[in-house]
């Protein structure tokens, strides 16, 4: 699993008042522990920066390339804020996260991707809003974001497709739909583009304490119909015992066992039953009655698991 770091972002109050203090070893210290927990490239979330995005985006990218030689991904909506973090990098290829279909974006940041040799993460997504069924989905892949990356000769191996990960709080409709998208997209071209989520979305709005087990489910769903590459957070241990459990197909714990079930089911098109848990283990009832939510088979709320 290729994970791109999430943990620099400006939700986090500790990445706001670093920000504001430019405190550069905050910045290098988050970069390198989520790179020695795992991350393969670092998501950099800043917003728009629409006052003073000339100087903060060069700044966190000096920063974070002065200890870490992964891929950074420039994480804005701000077109201007990501060329001038382009014109700083100097070590791996970065990522542009991200375009949609929305016509000005789609016009624009793929030419910034080709100019600076970046890769850039396409959203399945119009001005519109953003379609419930994976059909819709996977159309807007083929019939726009796609073919706009091969009319300026983009190469496939630079494009990443993002079906968008909504949360189950509020968006349940939209949790099976986005399986079947990630399933289905790596058939819809060839060769195919490299799909990725943002797995924690899954879990926004949803109590603190039941996030990780929500993202640690809808993981294993995900990493059966082929999912290969996530922004996510690299510090969750559980979430990264999960994927070495499915990527190495280890089945010698009863936990082991049940993710890599699910992942399973999941990959033949086939729904996770009750009798694969063991209902008298804790661990394993809150497992199956996550994996309903996430199916949309009962309505979720807060309490669900005390249900």
């Amino acid at each position: 699993m290729y994970i791109i770091g999430e943990n620099i972002h400006i939700i986090s109050e500790k990445v706001k008042e670093a920000l504001k203090n430019k405190d550069r070893e905050f910045f290098m210290d988050l970069a390198v522990k989520q790179v020695e927990a795992g991350a393969k490239a670092i998501d950099i979330n800043l917003g728009p920066r629409k006052k003073d995005w000339a100087e903060v985006f060069p700044w966190i990218v000096e920063t974070v390339e002065a200890v870490v030689d992964v891929p950074l991904s420039i994480d804005t909506t701000n077109v201007d804020g990501m060329e001038a973090a382009l014109q700083k990098i100097t070590k791996s290829q970065p990522i542009l996260n991200s375009t949609s279909a929305e016509p000005e974006r789609l016009e624009k940041i793929p030419l910034l991707a080709k100019k600076y040799n970046a890769k850039v993460i396409a959203l399945t997504m119009r001005s519109e809003g953003i379609p419930v069924e994976a059909d819709a989905r996977v159309t807007i892949a083929v019939e726009q974001l796609i073919p706009r990356m091969m009319e300026i000769d983009l190469p496939m191996e630079n494009l990443i497709i993002d079906p968008l990960v909504l949360t189950v709080s509020g968006c349940q409709q939209y949790c099976p739909h986005l399986i079947e998208t990630v399933r289905t997209l790596q058939y819809a071209w060839d060769p195919a583009p490299s799909i990725s989520v943002g797995l924690s979305n899954v879990s926004n709005a949803v109590p603190n304490e039941n996030r990780p087990l929500v993202n640690r489910v809808y993981l294993a769903m995900l990493m059966g119909v082929g999912l290969q590459m996530m922004i996510a957070n690299p510090f969750d241990e559980e979430q990264n015992q999960v994927i070495q459990w499915i990527e190495t197909k280890d089945v010698s714990t009863p936990l082991a066992k049940v993710y890599n079930k699910i992942a399973e089911r999941t990959e033949n098109s086939e729904e996770p039953q009750m009798e694969d848990f063991d209902m008298s283990d804790p661990q394993q009832a809150e497992i199956w009655k996550t994996t309903q939510i996430l199916l949309n088979k009962v309505i979720y709320a807060d309490s669900y698991l005390m249900n």
